[in-house]
């Protein structure tokens, strides 16, 4: 517990800044300030330790961090949608639109089927599937990005030159023998091998590119499969406690495809965070024109 947050968030409230700041002009212009001033602060430091280590304000405190936080990862997140939504190209976001679009229309079928007409609210067991469904469109959207961004970096980068480049370094440090005594010459010597773990490091990356590229693309018609077999089970069946466990288990079986995705940020730009999943099933589709 970090008492000094709660503290601080005592002191700063706006009410208790104006009561102790006019405490304190008050006391100075009384002509007894020696006495009053530390009544003041007395005070001051009784109601910080109340109120700072206070549970039901602790809990105020935290939710208000919860919520701020909550909203900083919504901003990211919808920052992150967009730019992925605008770099696709149309083939991808078409795929992306379509599975959309039948999520939407697969949902509303099953709201007709279990209480006809109107729908104005839905159940909380109805937002939890679409929040299971938002999460699942995500991950589908972020393995559409993964790809192509895969296919592009792969597209610019040569895997030959990489290993010519290791092979010339190589031989320039070999060439050199042991190392050198001589600043200079140990200086050329730290940027040779400085440059030859740069190119190691690049290889590294091209292969773990190219050899999770094929991985990628499975998973995206695996849980394409899966996403449409979800929507189309929310018609069949309408047990919506079921709906909602097969829609978390598909969620937990892609815990290897993120953490595969996350290492791919040297390819993708993707930043490796916990983002709020944006809301992709309950607003209308949002597509930049290719």
């Amino acid at each position: 517990m970090n008492i000094g947050r709660y503290i601080r968030a005592a002191f700063t409230n706006r009410w208790n800044v104006l009561a102790f700041l006019g405490a304190g002009v008050f006391a100075l212009l009384s002509g007894y300030a020696d006495i009053l001033i530390p009544l003041v602060l007395a005070g001051e430091l009784l109601y910080l330790g109340l109120l700072g280590t206070h549970p039901k304000f602790q809990s105020h405190v935290d939710a208000q961090a919860a919520k701020r936080a909550r909203a900083e990862q919504s901003v990211t997140a919808g920052a992150m949608l967009q730019r992925m939504l605008a770099a696709l190209p149309a083939k991808s976001l078409k795929r992306f639109e379509a599975l959309r679009s039948q999520c939407l229309e697969l949902r509303e079928i099953a709201l007709e089927l279990r209480e006809p007409g109107p729908k104005e609210t839905h159940t909380p067991l109805e937002d939890l599937q679409l929040a299971g469904l938002d999460r699942l469109l995500w991950i589908y959207l972020r393995l559409l990005f993964t790809q192509y961004s895969l296919d592009r970096f792969l597209q610019k980068t040569s895997e030959d030159e990489i290993r010519r480049d290791i092979d010339r370094l190589q031989a320039r440090i070999e060439h050199a023998g042991p190392r050198p005594s001589d600043p200079q010459q140990l200086k050329i010597r730290k940027a040779l091998d400085d440059n030859l773990e740069t190119c190691r490091a690049r290889l590294a990356n091209f292969q773990k590119a190219r050899d999770n590229n094929e991985l990628v693309q499975l998973e995206i018609d695996r849980l394409e499969n899966k996403i449409r077999t979800l929507s189309e089970l929310a018609v069949n069946r309408q047990e919506p406690e079921f709906i909602s466990s097969q829609v978390d288990e598909v969620a937990s079986s892609m815990v290897q495809t993120e953490r595969t995705m996350n290492e791919l940020e040297f390819a993708t730009g993707l930043e490796v965070h916990d983002q709020t999943v944006p809301q992709l099933v309950e607003r209308q589709a949002v597509a930049a024109s290719q």
